[in-house]
């Protein structure tokens, strides 16, 4: 099994993103609301940092995205990563997204228990 993790910053396809994955056999998984760091640092007066550089950050970088958590079983991540770039596109554009996963060595909750 595998965590699927998503980091999408192009938040308006998300609605079309999660109608690819129910179609593509994704049944389940976690959504939670995220903040860029670029947003923080924004965010911290005591920071020292150039006006331009803090102009440009706060008109131009749009630091809001989704999480999207996946526990998948193995034979699902190749279809799941392949209907989330029919939908995204290229992630090597720059404020796409990231997409990785990490090998799960137990589970509990999903109906069944998985022990590697």
């Amino acid at each position: 099994m595998q965590l699927l993790v998503l980091i999408l910053k192009k938040v308006d396809l998300m609605e079309r993103l999660i109608r690819e994955l129910a179609e593509a056999g994704v049944s389940g998984g976690t959504i939670l609301e995220g903040t860029g760091m670029a947003q923080a640092l924004i965010n911290m007066e005591e920071l020292p940092m150039f006006g331009v550089l803090r102009s440009m950050l706060t008109s131009d970088e749009k630091e809001a995205c989704k999480l999207m958590l996946f526990v998948l079983k193995d034979e699902q991540v190749m279809d799941t990563r392949n209907a989330i770039k029919n939908v995204i596109g290229d992630m090597k554009e720059p404020n796409t997204g990231i997409m990785f996963s990490i090998p799960i060595t137990y589970v509990e909750g999903l109906g069944e228990s998985y022990d590697a």
